[in-house]
């Protein structure tokens, strides 16, 4: 199948975040296709087992898919390579399955307790068990549903795949599909500590304690002050932050949850306020210091003795990765056509939710469909190309550019909704950084199909935030005039700035197409890119696994080092 023709992320079953990104790691083993992170908080005693409930969606392709937009990642990285379905195999065919009440265990409907040694009995094609989180499941009936191939899931043929999935698939609800395939809980062994014999003298004197020198402390902290109408709580950094946004601030019933995500980490303000206050909330960064304060106000006039009472997680400084997904539901306020089959979705937030998500970064879409749960990851675009038309600082609508497929299951969904049904979306997840593009003067984007979504505001922020960025070039691959995305305003933009300049290649042109033709090739990419003497160059690549793995090695071969190289993985 060629590169163009093959559904985008949001759609195949595939994660940034292999840190992804999630940049080059929004960009792991290709096996971390297989389960996410969700356990934490789970099933704390043995009753709870009959009810895991719908809490998975197994993607068709690496995360983000094949086009994805989703996550960059190093570009040494490649996304898991997606098998062809037997005809009958597909998501929506696997739910059928798993459904159909056929005893998919081997167990009758009981669940047992597995040790290490039974675990690593179930090993083969036709008798496959594996543990996730402390739960373990039956996963031979799913292998010939497996987008990733069952030589994929047999990296993790009995034994522990925690730590497989978790590098790149940490969202992935798997509970749902994979419930009737749950065997029981791993079996807790539990060791006595023998401490270890002391270290022998190496001299008559006595043992010097030398305390380690004190480190500096890193973690970010905060404080807060009132007036007698407002409170205002304010997060010291201690570093610089992206003025793209890296605040998630929610306020719903009293309880504030506040996220700052801070390259890999992420702190996190968790409080129930100590008095009523209105759920309209104000956000004010200064980037260069670090600084964050959101402000609310007060229902009544009076001073608090406390900022409130603290709740999970609370003043927690973590690795992004091991926190869980935050889900809100937000409002569907329009739908606009791009092209035949793709739309920009309007989603506007709730009203105490202030959410920026930062160039290189995605979100995750959740819907409940047949009974179970469906997530994809989107890269949100701006509203358009304009380099003017900068969003207002407390504009939190989130614009997703989505390609709707005849057989796609979320995709499908969210074009039957109606202006004002809700759909869940999760804060920003991710690892693009920035910094690779600090003192670069050429900046070169290869995007093929709806991997061009990630570059639509990588485009206007190298424009419009960038001064050391020259020039920006897009090479925009596809398969028809009519696919383009955003075709006028590209044209427009480069029509108006003489930094910005677009290609476009098709693979199945028209008698009367006059640009480029065909796919990606070496002499294709040795045209389009150039390194002037004294230029610092960077390339960042998006879109199905076949054109982003085919792309990186080619520009490998022309002598881009990793670090000039980004693949938004697929």
């Amino acid at each position: 199948m060629s590169y163009d023709n093959q559904r985008d992320s949001e759609e195949d079953d595939s994660d940034d975040d292999s840190d992804s990104e999630s940049s080059g790691g929004r960009h792991g083993s290709a096996l971390s296709t297989f389960f996410t992170r969700l356990f934490s908080g789970f099933l704390r005693n043995w009753g709870c087992l009959r009810g895991v409930h719908n809490m998975l969606n197994i993607p068709t392709q690496a995360f983000p898919a094949p086009n994805s937009q989703q996550r960059i990642g190093p570009s040494s990285q490649s996304g898991r390579n997606k098998v062809a379905l037997k005809p009958g195999h597909s998501l929506m065919d696997w739910i059928r399955f798993s459904k159909s009440g056929k005893d998919l265990t081997g167990l009758r409907g009981r669940l047992i307790e597995v040790t290490q040694e039974e675990l690593q009995k179930h090993n083969t094609r036709d008798d496959c068990w594996t543990c996730i989180r402390g739960m373990v499941y039956n996963v031979t009936p799913y292998m010939d549903y497996h987008p990733g191939g069952e030589e994929e899931l047999m990296k993790a043929a009995g034994i522990d795949g925690t730590e497989l999935f978790d590098q790149v698939h940490r969202w992935v609800n798997y509970e749902s599909m994979l419930k009737e395939c749950l065997v029981g809980r791993m079996a807790t062994a539990i060791k006595a500590f023998i401490p270890p014999p002391p270290p022998p003298p190496t001299s008559l004197a006595p043992p010097i304690s030398l305390a380690p020198p004190p480190e500096k402390d890193c973690r970010p902290r905060y404080d807060w002050f009132q007036t007698d109408v407002s409170v205002h709580l304010v997060i010291y950094a201690k570093r610089k932050i992206p003025s793209t946004g890296c605040t998630s601030v929610d306020l719903e019933a009293g309880v504030l949850r506040l996220e700052v995500l801070l390259g890999k980490m992420s702190y996190m303000i968790h409080l129930r306020l100590a008095d009523e206050v209105e759920e309209n909330v104000a956000v004010h960064t200064a980037a260069s210091v670090g600084k964050i304060q959101v402000s609310v106000r007060k229902q009544a006039k009076q001073k608090w003795t406390s900022l409130g009472q603290p709740l999970e997680f609370h003043n927690t400084f973590l690795r992004k990765k091991d926190r869980a997904l935050f889900y809100r539901d937000c409002v569907l306020v329009s739908k606009t056509e791009v092209n035949h089959n793709t739309h920009v979705f309007r989603l506007q937030l709730p009203r105490g939710t202030v959410r920026h998500v930062p160039v290189g970064k995605h979100v995750y879409l959740k819907a409940l469909i047949k009974d179970t749960e469906v997530v994809r990851p989107y890269t949100p675009v701006d509203e358009s190309m304009a380099v003017a038309s900068h969003h207002s600082s407390q504009d939190s609508d989130l614009y997703l550019m989505i390609k709707v497929y005849p057989d796609g299951v979320l995709t499908q969904h969210l074009n039957s909704l109606q202006i004002g049904d809700l759909i869940s979306v999760s804060g920003p997840e991710g690892t693009f950084s920035l910094r690779p593009l600090r003192d670069v003067t050429h900046l070169y984007l290869l995007a093929a199909g709806t991997g061009f979504t990630p570059m639509a505001r990588l485009i206007r922020l190298a424009l419009q935030d960038i001064d050391s960025i020259r020039k920006t070039k897009l090479l925009f691959f596809n398969r028809q005039e009519d696919d383009i995305l955003w075709r006028c305003e590209l044209d427009e933009l480069a029509a108006n700035d003489e930094r910005f300049q677009v290609e476009y290649v098709l693979s199945v042109p028209s008698d009367g197409w006059t640009g480029r033709k065909g796919r990606v090739d070496e002499c294709i990419l040795k045209d389009f890119l150039s390194r002037p003497d004294g230029s610092k160059c960077y390339v960042c690549v998006c879109g199905p696994t076949v054109f982003t793995e085919l792309t990186i090695g080619l520009l490998k071969q022309q002598g881009f080092s990793e670090e000039e190289l980004h693949a938004f993985q697929g």
